[in-house]
């Protein structure tokens, strides 16, 4: 057992922690309008969570450098757990806000420094490695819901949230038992945050987070905009809904395998233009297309969006030192957050009254994005 690689337990620690979350994503907005009864406090329960998520990324990635992400790693699984013990406890909207909040500090060094711990274990086959990882992440959480539908009977609820905490301490128990600091190279020089900000400031970084940006934009759009819009404009119900949800999750996970092996043999370029072509023509073609056809669009721009998503956050990794790697993947995911806020809050805004107008601006960004990389050749 002492054996096992650094893939292996980074990725089933992930899937035990995103099994959970797929749990428990449906039951708390439900469980917070019971209390409450008003619509702004389901909003908060996303809002507090997006928060805390992106406060912990810079701060948490940047000491990863200097003391090691293993500890990080372990922290992160045992807040989750400690968030889920709170969820089943709790009466009051407050206490699942704050709930909210450790959780959000939990999960931000377990997206960032995952990658960045296979970038050092995998230097030759990161963008490989890092493509499992993120499938790992996603496979999870296609199969939580399903667990929760299992177990939640009966139990008005609360059993998930117990269930979600013994997955994420789980997780932390594999990481801590299992990922050896010492199969992680890096060592010798510390990093400096000087020599972090000057490459912040190279123009193909800027480029490729405008581009995490707007992939975070996108992936949001598609987990909660989208789906109201399909109802109401392709005519989805419940079933065609959660279809697109698994059809989402599934494309994200194969398009980053395939595309994460294949950026390692001949580089991440053409993943990230084509990428965002994909994703550009998906988006701005489903609109026209009636009913359940949609799903081949959207297909397709769910693969293009996985594919830019393992060839940049491989890319970024690529362009640092071994010292830098948490930094840098903690920045990848500050900005992918930053999308995935912003995104929903812009798109629906313009789609409130013009649908078809505010998937068409979405689409112009990827299609903007991709003539970028392109013309600059990052």
């Amino acid at each position: 057992m002492s054996k096992l690689s650094p893939l292996l337990v980074l990725s089933l620690s992930a899937t035990l922690l995103m099994l959970g979350v797929g749990m428990i994503v449906a039951l708390l907005p439900q469980r917070v309008h019971e209390m409450a009864g008003t619509l702004e406090s389901v909003g908060l329960v996303a809002a507090i969570f997006a928060f805390a998520y992106l406060l912990a990324q810079l701060p948490v990635s940047l000491l990863s450098d200097w003391l090691g992400p293993r500890w990080f790693l372990v922290i992160g699984y045992l807040l989750c757990s400690v968030s889920g013990i709170v969820y089943f406890f709790t009466g009051t909207p407050a206490g699942i806000y704050f709930g909210r909040v450790i959780q959000g500090l939990g999960e931000a060094p377990i997206w960032a420094l995952g990658p960045a711990m296979l970038s050092l274990a995998y230097p030759s086959a990161r963008g490989r490695m890092i493509g499992i990882y993120n499938a790992a992440i996603h496979i999870g959480l296609t199969l939580g819901p399903l667990l929760g539908l299992l177990i939640a009977s009966g139990w008005q609820g609360r059993l998930p949230f117990f269930v979600f905490a013994v997955l994420c301490l789980s997780g932390g128990v594999l990481v801590l038992c299992f990922l050896r600091q010492a199969t992680i190279p890096g060592g010798g020089a510390r990093p400096g945050f000087r020599q972090f900000l000057a490459v912040l400031r190279t123009k193909a970084t800027l480029i490729t987070l405008t581009g995490v940006l707007i992939y975070g934009a996108g992936y949001g759009v598609f987990l909660t905009v989208l789906p109201v819009s399909l109802t109401t404009t392709h005519g989805f119900g419940p079933t065609a809904v959660s279809l697109h949800f698994v059809q989402f999750y599934a494309a994200i996970s194969l398009s980053q395998i395939v595309a994460g092996a294949r950026s390692d043999r001949i580089g991440r370029h053409g993943f990230l233009v084509w990428g965002m072509v994909l994703a550009a023509a998906g988006v701005a073609l489903f609109p026209f297309v009636p009913g359940l056809w949609a799903f081949l669009p959207l297909g397709a721009a769910s693969i293009g969006l996985g594919m830019f998503c393992v060839a940049s956050i491989a890319g970024l990794n690529d362009s640092v030192p071994d010292t830098l790697k948490g930094a840098v993947s903690g920045t990848y995911y500050l900005f992918w957050g930053a999308g995935y806020v912003l995104g929903p809050l812009t798109i629906g805004a313009v789609g409130t009254n013009a649908p078809v107008t505010a998937f068409v601006v979405l689409a112009v960004l990827f299609g903007l994005q991709a003539v970028v990389f392109q013309v600059t050749r990052q």
